[in-house]
């Protein structure tokens, strides 16, 4: 065998800039810039899409993977758009400084930095000219073309056409291939459509306006109806009174005593539930009625009898259909005035839901129109436990009348559309309408919550998931608030600045195509470099989602995309996600779903990675930016990339998110962007060419690798989570793995990446370690209290991934499935494989009130005893016995088990205060403890920064998924 490593091969080609020295934390703070919720780039309003990237990062990705590795970082930021004008070098320089100061400017952003936000700024002809000159040497007098195979949102190619770069890109899911043509042809091609837009939308919105007026109806003349807020009522099974599905009575909230109510009493004569609208403090105060306190809280409980109701009784009744849609709330808004108010439901109210439910059962067309089975699924399952069981089903009676006849107004003015305007601009218009329609559902569903904090409709598909509301949205879509106009008009000038964008693309020369991205419509040799974002394992079910999306938009433009929209539902036997959804019936013994979920998506990316492999020019590069928590993901990801035949030559992590999005907490995506390259060699390589290197050579250096990253990354100035700190060393260590692949044991069999990332972990873990916590340290703890104490440290939540904390307990030398089991350390989490972390009440301690013979033998933790093994189960004995019998009686308890001498109690304690957050009712009570009376046994050293409450904001409404 030749002793020839691949990357010793792939070192002979003309290296890129990738494959250097790049400016990563400049572009971490313009990617924490953009991620500002005022400030996205248009694609973003286009429609909802999931995960897309910031535009630095795409916009480097792409630069950086065709430029050639002598550009400098000042060349490639500006022309990146990065740096004032002025500035010829120094560029990154004067990010960080101005970075530094950011907390203390005055002015926006702009002001502060000198500049725009890079995505507002294009090149100019003349910087596209010198761009395109620099590439032309570099890849032998042509410019290389480039190629997104999974485009999705379609940043990537969008920033290559605006350095007029020759685009392909291919994207399977009809939802995301509808955001690309806007964004690749009808943009740079067609160009402005304001007129037009405003025109027939003002059409369609009059017709649609004056046939749901019914619905909405007025108590005066000149109000407008913006929205309703409505929730669930079922029977109760012992006095027949509606029980409502409410966790909290607020509709707006000015703070925890000031606001927006909703005030239930008990009709005792017609036995029902009314509604009045209240205010705080005006019309009642907080200590008459407490809005916190509805009447979900675990089980529901009914408001006329006081009978219990538990979530799988509550269940039954809907998915049998015995339940009803109530109003609560009205909001409206008085002529003059731009603050809506709220009102109580009238019986005019109540008629109009009642005429709603009577269309529907009178209106043949909509009698069965939407009846489109619901697939079973990872996340539609939600949706089958309560019995919505077709796509109709998530609608209530006036969302669905609304969006039915917004969909019947477009459909009597496509032909005027179509017969005033060429094809192309008769399709880009009728696509901009339909993008509307369709984002209109995201806030007009049972799925779309009510905001406390805005008064209005929240995104129905923020989540990623499938969550029936407690308190949803019916939603006027015919007035401002959240209506069609308001929608379209936003579509509108995203569209616009798009075609503003994109208005120095002289000739685009871009092809869109809609399929497999394992069989792409390309030649061989066709493209010089793919960079592509690819789907995130197990994070994000696309196709399920879109779904909800798809199933309308089949309804507006099936004859106008007779491909795109030929199928009933999104393409899900192609897609590429490990979802056991799709396994459980051929699941065995041997392979559970998850196992050969795991296994199809290794597969389907190394079918993914070939095909690009395929249609890469030799010397060609393939960029993969990749944001996952889960070590398996980025296992399957770097295999599949060894066997396409890549040979990976860098790695470059990237701060890409605001840390600890709402959206994914606890989810499998994490808060920077993994750029990692491959390269296809110049010839074709021996596929046993590469001698094989010793696991034992390889894991010091991994170890020492992952290190060193997570220090420059903690001594970076970054904000980042330390999940990231993590995340973001698994780069460097790859390129370990990389370089000496293949990697084997002692006994010559395989060792896969896992393994070195692995390593990496449990290394930066012990950096976090050094890094965080104070005191005593927790080395010498046992095993248990170690992993819970280090679980909160890098995941910052109660609630992670089941394989994160998995390989955390393999760190530490311990197995969470037998903790869990034996000592009730964590329970499953809410989330598909996700667990939590138990608290000292949850189950753990069993009580000290109750005599020992009347205590739960579930609960793992007696109080009683004198000593225990585990220090966090003597913490936790502690915590109860403080909150249960109060401060001096846990003095007492305490000095009689000696705890002022044992340093693990209170290195455990010590490290509790430093870990839990401060809202958290251990932290109060780790507090307490250490600085009450009982605190003089302990002594802790502990920074007073430690106490420094932060406020808890948790206003939001919980869904049904939380019942």
């Amino acid at each position: 065998m030749s002793e020839e490593k691949p990357l010793e091969s792939a070192q002979k080609l003309k290296k890129l800039a990738i494959e250097g020295e790049l400016p990563l934390k400049t572009i971490g703070i313009e990617n924490l810039k953009e991620s500002n919720p005022k400030h996205k780039p248009p694609q973003i309003y286009l429609h909802p899409w999931f995960a897309r990237r910031p535009t630095p990062v795409s916009r480097l990705a792409v630069l950086a993977s065709i430029l050639p590795e002598s550009v400098s970082s000042d060349q490639l930021l500006k022309w990146m758009q990065i740096g004032p004008k002025h500035l010829e070098s120094g560029i990154a320089e004067h990010v960080e400084s101005k970075k530094a100061t950011e907390a203390s400017r005055s002015g926006n952003f702009e002001e502060h930095y000198g500049y725009p936000r890079p995505f507002r700024l294009s090149p100019s002809k003349s910087e596209i000219s010198e761009l395109h000159e620099e590439l032309k040497e570099h890849w032998d007098g042509e410019l290389p073309t480039i190629l997104d195979p999974t485009a999705g949102g379609g940043v990537i190619p969008f920033e290559a056409l605006r350095y007029n770069l020759p685009v392909r890109a291919n994207e399977l899911n009809p939802i995301p291939a509808l955001i690309l043509k806007v964004m690749l042809e009808y943009a740079p091609e067609v160009g402005s459509l304001r007129d037009e837009l405003e025109h027939w939308g003002g059409e369609i919105n009059e017709i649609a306006k004056e046939r749901i007026k019914p619905y909405f109806p007025k108590e005066n003349p000149s109000h407008k109806i913006l929205n309703s807020a409505c929730t669930f009522t079922v029977p109760c099974d012992d006095c027949g009174c509606d029980i409502p599905l409410v966790s909290k009575w607020w509709l707006y909230k000015d703070s925890a005593r000031e606001g927006v109510a909703v005030r239930p009493s008990v009709n005792q004569e017609k036995n029902t539930v009314e509604y009045d609208v209240v205010r705080l403090p005006d019309d009642v105060t907080k200590e008459e009625f407490d809005p916190q306190k509805g009447v979900v809280d675990g089980s529901a409980t009914c408001l006329n009898c006081n009978a219990p109701m538990d979530a799988d009784r509550f269940k039954e009744k809907i998915a049998a259909d015995n339940f009803n849609y109530e109003l609560l709330g009205v909001k409206y808004e008085k002529a003059g005035e731009s603050q809506g108010s709220y009102r109580s439901p009238t019986t005019d109210d109540e008629a109009a839901m009642d005429a709603a439910v009577d269309r529907i059962n009178s209106d043949l067309d909509l009698a069965t129109f939407l009846t489109t089975e619901i697939p079973e699924g990872q996340e539609t399952d939600r949706l089958f436990n309560w019995g919505f069981t077709e796509w109709r089903d998530i609608y209530s009676p006036r969302q669905l009348v609304t969006h039915y006849e917004y969909l019947q107004a477009f459909k009597e003015y496509r032909e005027s559309i179509e017969d005033q305007y060429n094809e192309e601009t008769a399709k880009a218009i009728l696509t901009l309408l339909s993008l509307t329609a369709s984002k209109s559902l995201d806030r007009n569903s049972i799925l779309s919550p009510w905001s406390t904090k805005k008064g209005y409709p929240e995104n129905a598909m923020g989540g990623k998931n499938y969550p029936v509301q407690r308190l949803y949205v019916e939603n006027n879509l015919s007035e401002r608030e959240q209506g069609y106009l308001d929608i379209l008009e936003r579509i509108t000038d995203s569209y616009e600045e798009l075609v503003e964008f994109a208005d120095q693309v002289e000739d685009p020369d871009v092809s869109l195509s809609v399929g497999d991205a394992a069989d792409l419509p390309y030649e061989a040799g066709e493209i010089s470099a793919a960079v592509m974002d690819p789907p995130y394992y197990t994070s994000i079910m696309y196709s399920e989602l879109s779904d909800f999306f798809y199933v309308w938009l089949r309804e507006y433009l099936e004859e106008i995309y007779l491909d795109t929209f030929r199928s009933p539902l999104t393409n899900k036997e192609e897609e590429a996600v490990a979802n056991p959804s799709r396994f459980e019936s051929v699941a065995t013994g041997e392979k559970s779903s998850k196992d050969l979920a795991n296994e199809y998506y290794e597969q389907k990316m190394s079918n993914i990675f070939s095909e690009v492999y395929r249609t890469l020019e030799r010397g060609g590069v393939m960029t993969v930016m990749f944001t996952h928590k889960e070590t398996d993901a980025w296992d399957t990801l770097t295999m599949s990339l060894i066997n396409s035949g890549f040979t990976i030559t860098s790695t470059h992590p990237i701060t890409s998110e605001m840390p600890q999005r709402l959206d994914t907490r606890g989810g499998g995506s994490a808060d920077s962007t993994l750029l990692l390259t491959g390269r296809k060699p110049a010839q074709d390589q021996d596929p046993e060419s590469g001698q094989p290197t010793l696991w034992d050579d390889v894991k010091k250096e991994t170890r020492a690798t992952a290190k060193d990253a997570a220090r420059d990354l903690l001594d970076s100035g970054l904000s980042l989570t330390k999940t990231d700190v993590i995340i973001s060393a698994f780069g460097p260590t790859l390129g370990v793995y990389a370089d000496s692949y293949p990697v084997v044991d002692d006994k010559g069999n395989e060792v896969r990446p896992r393994e070195a990332l692995t390593e990496a972990r449990e290394a930066v873990t012990q950096v976090l370690v050094d890094t965080y916590l104070e005191g005593e340290g927790i080395d010498s703890l046992d095993e248990v209290t170690k992993w819970y104490i280090l679980s909160w440290l890098v995941h910052e939540s109660d609630t992670f991934e089941y394989d994160d904390g998995r390989q955390l307990g393999l760190g530490v030398g311990i197995d969470i499935d037998d903790i869990n089991s034996k000592m009730k350390v964590w329970r499953k989490g809410s989330g598909s494989n996700t667990i939590q972390l138990r608290s000292h009440d949850d189950v753990r301690v069993q009580d000290v009130n109750k005599p020992p013979e009347s205590r739960s033998s579930r609960r793992p933790v007696n109080p009683d005893d004198m000593s225990y093994s585990v220090a966090l189960d003597a913490v936790h004995a502690a915590m109860h016995v403080y909150e249960a019998k109060g401060e001096t009686e846990a003095w007492n308890w305490m000095n009689e088990r000696n705890v002022q001498s044992n340093s693990d109690f209170r290195s455990a304690l010590t490290a509790l205060l430093q870990v839990l957050p401060s809202d958290h009712n251990d932290w109060e009570l780790a507090r307490d403890l250490s600085v009450g009376k009982t605190g003089d046994l302990l002594d802790l050293d502990v920074d007073a920064s430690v106490f420094q409450d932060e406020e808890d904001e948790g206003d939001r409404q919980g869904n049904l998924s939380d019942f």
